[in-house]
């Protein structure tokens, strides 16, 4: 599985996915369980949306 998500976008998922995880721990909507996905993806470096899509935010090994 190559990777496709770069530094940033890993860092941006990461925040989103912890912020969301904690709000459903802190009573918030269950939906907020989302959270799981972004930071799952930012911790395997791999999006399989960004696959589909052709988007790769990590430099190319040349």
């Amino acid at each position: 599985m190559p990777k496709n998500v770069g530094t940033l976008d890993r860092i941006a998922r990461a925040v989103v996915g912890i912020a969301l995880i904690v709000w459903a721990l802190t009573g918030g909507p269950i939906w907020a369980w989302i959270g799981v996905v972004p930071l799952a993806t930012a911790l395997i470096s791999f999006c399989p949306a960004y696959t589909l899509l052709g988007v790769r935010t990590c430099p190319r090994k040349e």
